[in-house]
């Protein structure tokens, strides 16, 4: 597919922190995102699971479904029961006609956790290395046989969180683990998107444009604020209001001739950002830098 603009709905909606949006019908969503220009949005926990039900939702706007955040737990089941636990997700993204299954180990995951700092970040021993990776490539190989590509989701307060552990996990996983991308989460954990970008061009499959507010991560950071609390401050805004390089990381997606989505996320409080005004604001932005580098 040639390049496409789309969005998730945590920007009105917040998965992680659902009183955070919990006023904002699914349908003001989809009719802000359509408005803005979005041909497709990611999941959210509003959406109905039914793909017949869900179909009719986005028709009415006009809007694909991208995919959604799957959480593995690899770190508790084999590989075969995880295959078994992603039955009803991996039928729904078929029947919706979607090519990207997002996932990422939150077995031990600490980011949905108000309570906690980012400080007591999981990490895994050598023989958890062995078990995760070897289960990982598993389930992802399974995954594309059923005509569909991973994409592993670096994040923030989770076990794939900064630059040593994405390389390592890259090194450890074969080409069936497709690497997300997330700007902002890369610039969260002190990586260059820009770099994590070229090292790693061949394996994304998929990109967030998230973009941070320095000063507020680094005050999270100072602080030891938690990953919800950051995002509270507004540690996230759309690409162009914050401080990461988008043109650069355009760049090199246009020199390996990348096909896929770039999708807008920022995970902010809708009470303190507008998500009608923000969603408009990304969209406008990312499609101007994307189309001054010839990506679109």
């Amino acid at each position: 597919m040639s390049i496409k603009i789309g969005t998730n709905p945590i920007a009105w909606s917040n998965d992680d922190m659902q009183n955070l949006g919990q006023h904002i019908s699914l349908n003001t969503c989809l009719s802000q995102a359509h408005d803005a220009g979005y041909q497709g949005i990611e999941l959210g926990h509003k959406f109905p699971r039914d793909a017949a039900k869900l179909k009719l939702i986005l028709q009415k706007y006009n809007i694909d479904l991208i995919g959604g955040w799957y959480s593995t737990e690899l770190l508790r089941r084999s590989a075969d029961d995880e295959i078994a636990a992603l039955q009803d997700h991996i039928n729904l993204l078929k029947n919706m006609n979607c090519k990207i299954f997002i996932l990422a180990e939150t077995s031990n995951a600490i980011h949905a956790a108000r309570d906690i700092p980012l400080a007591k970040s999981p990490c895994l021993s050598d023989d958890q290395w062995n078990i995760f990776t070897d289960r990982m490539n598993i389930i992802c190989a399974y995954i594309r046989d059923q005509g569909m590509e991973t994409a592993y989701h670096h994040h923030m307060g989770t076990v794939i969180e900064n630059k040593d552990e994405i390389d390592r996990f890259m090194d450890m996983t074969t080409d069936d683990v497709g690497l997300l991308m997330d700007a902002g989460h890369a610039a969260f954990a002190g990586i260059d998107p820009v770099a994590l970008t070229t090292k790693y061009a061949t394996r994304i499959t998929h990109i967030h444009c998230k973009d941070i507010r320095l000063n507020i991560c680094q005050k999270a950071i100072n602080k030891d604020y938690s990953f919800l609390d950051a995002v509270l401050e507004g540690a996230f805004t759309v690409p162009g209001d914050g401080n990461i390089n988008f043109p650069d990381i355009l760049k090199q997606l246009a020199k390996i001739d990348y096909n896929g989505w770039l999708v807008v996320e920022a995970e902010q409080d809708p009470e303190k950002y507008d998500p009608q005004i923000y969603a408009k604001l990304g969209y406008d932005n990312l499609l101007q830098m994307a189309k001054d580098v010839k990506l679109i």
